[in-house]
């Protein structure tokens, strides 16, 4: 007995049992916040979702029916996936005011905490692509002359080889993209609204997106080094303006000249 009371109070003993209960407040303080965490996800995605559809019954429904199943005024919402709902209202075109061939671009009427709650309820309805990240548009992270061949090649055909926009068929138009968020082109490659093609991560790698993005921004953004840009409508009909008008000046000073002389 004397032994076992020796050992009781050996100096280690305590720091021994300090460790111990240390080691199994920690053990337990891990496995119940990582437990906590998913449903604490779950349960802000699901509040999001609530939102989303309380908004969505109030300024969608009429038009895209209660479920998003669409109607004869508009297109079905199932499968279309958050980056559309992103793209769409974030930039204003939804909700419609007035129904054209085109909806135009124009202010937005929510808040991104709206929007985010629209894109959660939509994205629940079916699968679709997913609001991208920076990491995914950041022009910094593109190869701008990769960007050009990719842009002349998918994007000048409808936006001009500037991006500065186009007419299409049937009354509709290939918008300009001078000031584009670079997350609404990313969205827009990835979603194709109007008459855009979808230009999928098959079509069109991450990467090559996020060149493309990195050569519109810089032409977009930089002036014109040769003096007025005439909307950059190509080289063809900025040479007839200079024949036309440079030359037609030219004659009529000519003429002038002339007269003034006999």
């Amino acid at each position: 007995m004397k032994s076992l009371s020796t050992r009781r109070r050996h100096p280690l003993a305590l720091a021994a049992v300090l460790l111990v209960a240390l080691a199994a407040t920690g053990g337990l303080y891990a496995v119940f916040t990582t437990a906590g965490q998913p449903a604490q996800a779950a349960s802000a995605q699901s509040l999001a979702i609530q939102e989303g559809k309380a908004l969505f019954i109030t300024s969608c429904s009429s038009c895209h029916g209660l479920n998003g199943e669409g109607s004869t005024d508009a297109p079905s919402l199932v499968g279309v996936g958050a980056a559309a709902v992103d793209f769409q209202v974030a930039t204003g075109r939804m909700p419609a005011t007035i129904q054209t061939q085109q909806i135009p671009q124009t202010k937005r009427v929510f808040t991104q905490a709206q929007i985010d709650q629209l894109a959660a309820y939509v994205a629940s309805l079916g699968p679709g692509p997913a609001v991208p990240t920076e990491a995914d548009y950041n022009p910094a992270d593109g190869s701008m002359a990769e960007g050009g061949e990719l842009f002349r090649t998918n994007c000048a055909s409808c936006h001009n080889f500037a991006g500065a926009g186009g007419a299409l068929t049937e009354g509709k138009y290939a918008a300009s993209l001078a000031g584009a968020d670079p997350k609404h082109i990313y969205e827009a490659m990835l979603t194709g609204p109007q008459s855009m093609p979808v230009f999928n991560d098959e079509t069109l790698t991450p990467e090559e997106k996020r060149s493309i993005i990195a050569f519109v921004t810089n032409i977009t953004e930089e002036g014109n080094p040769g003096g007025h840009g005439l909307g950059r409508i190509g080289p063809v009909s900025e040479g007839i303006v200079v024949w036309i008008v440079g030359i037609g000046a030219l004659v009529g000073a000519a003429v002038w000249i002339g007269a003034r002389a006999t």
